[in-house]
């Protein structure tokens, strides 16, 4: 227990200093290109009806979590025969490869420097690598809403969330919580191909994120206050708006950057062509700017440091407590 807490510190700083290298396969990807195999097998193996639909997407769910848990819990197993430092080196780059906040704020700068500039195809290029949602119909302030709102909501699914995982069960229930997550962000969409395929990822997602995301509201709360955001309006945002997303976790965090910004996020998108009806999140104190991009950075990043000295905190207390 105690070699995946100094795991879980390393990888932070290496994933601060490094962030995803460019052409080195990521583990992340690999679970992507594992989902995406096994659903074309298990859809030739059942019938397309509700049922099969349902109980493929349960299979899914299975084999994914029993692979890309059960390999890391290997790979570590084998390096501790060879020696502790070992296993905590691998531990370490496990975790620095599960933690996204460089990456995070590497992709929402690529769209920040061509708005800055004036370029929106450009910018609405580069917001389309990191979101869901159409972009060729997105202005300038469309374009800074979506990477505003995917820093936010990332700062639960991409930092903290596995941070809290691997702070209490190391590089393992790290890699079963980003399993959960990447089904979920491939699967789990409310339309006909999904629409029971796609059930038990949603499912499973919304558990796993309950606890992080409103964690992670928190400490983007006291972040705000830390950084001289408007930290009132954010605890105010947060307490009316938190709920209004389908997600019962994606407008936690959310709801606190609007409000730390003074800014409104969210609202009616394009998806696959079809227009969904969406509420709100925030006030329009202020329009939004491309440098609210950099001020949601700030705020992710200050979370994230809270987060880790909170959980290696607690995570060390646990191990005095149980192992003394």
């Amino acid at each position: 227990m105690k070699y995946f807490v100094f795991a879980l510190g390393i990888g932070f700083v290496l994933d601060a200093l490094f962030g995803d290298p460019p052409g080195i396969p990521h583990p992340v990807r690999l679970i992507g290109s594992l989902i995406a195999f096994l659903e074309r097998k298990i859809r030739g193996w059942l019938p397309k009806t509700k049922r099969g639909e349902t109980a493929g997407g349960v299979l899914l769910v299975l084999l994914v979590l029993v692979l890309s848990t059960g390999i890391p819990f290997l790979i570590l197993w084998l390096a501790g025969l060879l020696h502790p430092y070992v296993r905590l080196a691998a531990e370490s780059v496990m975790c620095y490869q599960l933690i996204a906040a460089k990456s995070l704020k590497t992709e929402s700068m690529r769209v920040y420097a061509p708005l800055e500039k004036g370029d929106l195809e450009r910018a609405r290029k580069a917001v389309g690598r990191i979101v869901g949602r159409d972009t060729d119909r997105l202005d300038g302030e469309g374009v800074t809403k979506a990477a505003v709102e995917t820093v936010a909501e990332n700062t639960s699914d991409g930092v903290i969330a596995p941070m809290l995982f691997m702070a209490f069960g190391g590089a393992v229930l790290g890699f079963f919580y980003k399993a959960v997550n990447t089904m979920d962000s491939m699967v789990a969409y409310k339309n006909e191909t999904y629409q029971y395929f796609g059930r038990a990822a949603a499912w499973l997602d919304d558990i796993c994120n309950y606890i992080p995301a409103r964690i992670s509201a928190f400490l983007m709360i006291l972040s705000a206050f830390i950084l001289r955001m408007d930290g009132k309006n954010a605890w105010r945002i947060f307490w009316r708006d938190r709920h209004n997303h389908a997600s019962p976790n994606s407008a936690q965090t959310e709801s606190v950057c609007a409000g730390a910004l003074d800014v409104q996020l969210a609202g009616d998108a394009w998806y696959f062509g079809v227009l969904h009806k969406k509420q709100t999140i925030g006030d329009a104190r202020k329009q939004i700017v491309p440098k609210d991009i950099i001020r949601a950075n700030r705020l992710m990043y200050m979370t994230a440091v809270l987060g880790l000295v909170i959980f290696m905190g607690l995570s060390f207390l646990l191990y005095w407590v149980v192992f003394r």
